[in-house]
């Protein structure tokens, strides 16, 4: 459980609701995805390119708020929960603001699109609507996806797939092999991320009626599967490698390896509790790491 001896007010409550350390699982997608399509094309639209990266990431603060209201509003974020507080749990925000808030940053994101739809056609029409109704679908709804074991699909094809694929789509009005796989590779860290949540609060999920792919498996499998989501991007650098054309650039990422098999040992050796708050800290800066390291190989 995390006390708070002194609550946050104001302009700090409402920064801990976004869950500012998630937000990079957002963003570092869209700055591959335009490294992609520079290194293809030559130069940049940067218009598109910065609108991207406030649409993604309106997206994930609206999903962020939307989960701090909707879990408090099903009984999900109880008094031992092991994660950070959430605002509207501590009675920091009222439920009422928090909804509002989310929505205003769904709207925002909309009202970016259209832009972006100008540019893009109905290809970037159908990621833009598919990715608003996930991000509300994601905890709103009869059947919310975190609440099933999908969540780290969701993330893969939403925050590595779409991301990478349509923002390199939005500059070239095309798509490759290489960059799916790009996607699917960031994708991987941003699910991981997901695990580490899940496996986390893979107790208290399940007295609540929550079926997440931590609590379905156990601890033991789930660790095998933050494994498998850590290591396949490193060993699917060399097929990206043939895919691109690139030489000898594409094994930077590989510097990201010492510390993505240092948090494997602290996923495998840590105890039920918050030690999970800052492995997924960790795990969120680990896909910062990799995305910057493969957005730089791409374009030297």
């Amino acid at each position: 459980m995390n006390d708070c001896a002194t609550p946050p007010s104001g302009f700090a409550a409402w920064w801990l609701a976004i869950r500012p350390k998630t937000l990079t699982v957002a963003l570092v997608p869209v700055v591959l995805g335009n490294a992609l399509a520079s290194a293809h094309s030559g130069s940049l639209h940067w218009p598109a390119a910065l609108l991207a990266l406030a649409a993604a990431l309106l997206i994930q603060i609206a999903t962020n708020l939307h989960n701090d209201v909707a879990d408090f509003e099903r009984g999900a974020d109880a008094p031992d929960r092991l994660g950070p507080p959430r605002a509207t749990a501590m009675g920091w925000l009222p439920a009422l603001a928090v909804r509002r808030a989310a929505l205003v940053a769904f709207a925002l994101a909309f009202n970016f699109g259209i832009y972006l739809v100008y540019l893009g056609g109905w290809p970037i029409v159908a990621i833009g609507l598919a990715s608003l109704l996930a991000g509300w679908a994601y905890t709103g709804g009869p059947r919310p996806i975190a609440y099933a074991p999908l969540g780290e699909l969701f993330v893969l094809l939403f925050f590595g797939l779409a991301a990478v694929g349509g923002s390199y789509y939005l500059q070239t009005l095309t798509i490759s092999p290489a960059v799916l796989l790009a996607g699917a590779m960031l994708g991987l860290f941003g699910a991981a991320v997901i695990t580490v949540n899940n496996t986390r609060d893979l107790d208290s999920d399940r007295r609540v009626g929550k079926r997440t792919l931590a609590v379905v498996l156990g601890r033991r499998a789930a660790a095998w599967v933050y494994a498998s989501e850590i290591l396949l991007p490193f060993a699917l650098l060399p097929w990206l490698a043939v895919l691109v054309g690139g030489g000898g650039w594409l094994a930077l990422p590989l510097l990201a390896l010492p510390p993505a098999l240092l948090l494997l040992k602290r996923f495998r050796d840590a105890l039920a509790g918050p030690v999970f708050n800052q492995l997924l800290a960790s795990t969120a800066r680990l896909q910062l790491f990799f995305g910057l390291l493969l957005s730089v190989a791409i374009l030297v």
